[in-house]
């Protein structure tokens, strides 16, 4: 695990997908566990960020950690994909882009699934999508590794969207948060994954140790973007960021 220059790690969650491949064998329950520890909500979070993608101006979107494809396919739902649009949808588990293939039913031809690892995107060209997006990943990823792959694969000009765990604003409401999350989430993980422990301990350290909404936002310029700005739903449990690459 790394650090950054305030002594905070990088990776939250404190996960390495080469060491555990704890995605996969709970793909097929990943659904349900998000429903369970956001009691569903994470579906109106998700629509929010699907809708903020499908606002913009683009020919080629990579969905970075898509998962099951949540996002993509509200995408879908909303908006439709142009015949000229091509969207490449990615995730380092097999398990769970296949899951998410399977819900797509070869619907729409302009979904590209692969394989790729988002702190190195070596198959995708420098400076060729004009939208990176990723949801709910940032946690368990080295998320300055993903700020500088993400700025190398936009062109200049292209937009960059996360949705992530955040902070609540009033500190006192935010401890209790965190106390749910901590007597909670772990009975919840345990139903949810047939007692697969580092599911959601992954998870829980993930929310606790991610910085504020702010602090992702400096970070965010910090590694060269511009027009950096952020909103917070459900109070500030999470927050969808928008930066730029320069032009």
């Amino acid at each position: 695990m790394t650090a950054d220059h305030l002594g905070n790690p990088k990776n939250a969650a404190q996960f390495n997908a080469q060491s555990d491949n704890i995605f996969g064998r709970i793909a097929s329950r990943y659904d349900v566990l998000c429903d369970f520890f956001s009691l569903g909500i994470h579906r109106l979070w998700k629509r929010k960020v699907a809708r903020a993608i499908a606002e913009q101006e683009w020919t080629t979107l990579l969905d970075a950690a898509a998962g099951t494809g949540d996002v993509i396919l509200k995408i879908a739902q909303l908006n439709g994909f142009k015949n000229h649009q091509r969207v490449i949808v990615s995730d380092i588990s097999p398990e769970m882009l296949a899951i998410a293939k399977r819900r797509a039913n070869g619907l729409f031809s302009n979904l590209d699934f692969q394989i790729l690892d988002a702190h190195n995107l070596d198959e995708i060209l420098s400076n060729s999508v004009d939208l990176y997006s990723i949801s709910l990943g940032l946690k368990i990823c080295d998320r300055h590794r993903v700020f500088k792959e993400a700025m190398r694969v936009l062109r200049p000009g292209g937009r960059f969207i996360s949705l992530e765990a955040s902070n609540i604003p009033w500190a006192w409401v935010h401890r209790l948060y965190l106390g749910y999350m901590q007597l909670c989430m772990p009975f919840i993980g345990w139903l949810a994954t047939g007692g697969d422990a580092s599911a959601y301990q992954y998870l829980l350290k993930g929310v606790q140790g991610f910085p504020t909404a702010e602090k992702i936002a400096f970070e965010l310029t910090q590694f060269g973007y511009e027009k950096v700005s952020f909103e917070r739903l459900t109070f500030g449990i999470v927050a969808i960021h928008i930066a730029h690459k320069p032009q």
